[in-house]
């Protein structure tokens, strides 16, 4: 796999992105990184399938991989996985498939191993269901165990997330108190200016020092506590997935 993906990197330039070449893809905030972080410091990336604005297999799949390569660039020092909030307002089966659903799969399972740390799937309707029973063979059953579903109406899932976020910065669609809408204006700001940096990150090595600035993080500003959290955060993980274990896609 290493060397797959190194010919894969090699070949596809993923470090070479930059915004103004996924921008269109981008303008309705169909996948953005949040502004905050969950408590153990793991950066987070929202996405609604409803804001989907684009045919190409090959646009999207190259702006998840910016976006996938911009949360790791935004790691902290201690950790090594996102979060992923879906949100499912809206949605219709017009705005996914399975093609795309495949690809993402691969990407993320062949080049992105173990960056993923829990898939949050935000009040998913019904009509969802037959496309996850058709989409989950795609995934390998370490990534398929990170998917929860998650109900608004569910005291699991308030649990959950209260676990994982300090929820006055957690947008609203998830239960959070932040109302502000989505702005593209201010986010291309931001990733521009991530863009600036990206270079002389993956000169030094990102890996082996906090890239970029961090911005409003959940996670307890003394190192040592850091530390010990990310020391936690596979026991954290069990339990926000005990939390959720019981639910299953609504009738």
């Amino acid at each position: 796999m290493l060397n797959a993906t190194l010919k894969w990197r090699t070949d596809y330039k993923p470090d070479e992105i930059r915004w103004d070449d996924i921008a269109m893809e981008a303008e309705t905030g169909k996948i953005y990184r949040s502004n905050y972080k969950d408590k153990y410091g793991r950066p987070v990336l929202v996405m609604r399938p409803s804001c989907q604005n684009s045919k190409s297999i090959k646009g999207q799949i190259k702006y998840l991989v910016y976006c996938m390569e911009n949360a790791i660039l935004n790691l902290p020092v201690d950790q090594e996985q996102m979060v992923w909030l879906i949100d499912f307002h809206g949605f219709n089966l017009s705005h996914i498939s399975i093609k795309v659903t495949r690809e993402t799969a691969h990407v993320l399972q062949e080049h992105y191993p173990e960056r993923l740390g829990i898939a949050i799937l935000y009040n998913p309707p019904k009509i969802f269901e037959p496309f996850y029973m058709l989409a989950r063979p795609f995934l390998e059953a370490k990534t398929a165990n990170k998917v929860k579903f998650a109900y608004s109406d569910d005291v699991n899932t308030t649990k959950m997330m209260s676990e994982l976020f300090d929820m006055e910065f957690v947008e609203s669609a998830f239960g959070g108190k932040d109302i502000a809408d989505f702005d593209i204006a201010k986010y291309a700001e931001r990733m521009r200016e991530d863009d600036k940096k990206t270079p002389q990150i993956w000169k030094n090595g990102y890996i082996t020092e906090s890239p970029l600035p961090l911005e409003k993080s959940n996670s307890d500003s003394d190192s040592d506590e850091q530390a010990k959290r990310a020391e936690e955060k596979e026991e954290q993980d069990d339990d926000a997935t005990s939390s959720v274990e019981s639910l299953s896609v609504k009738n």
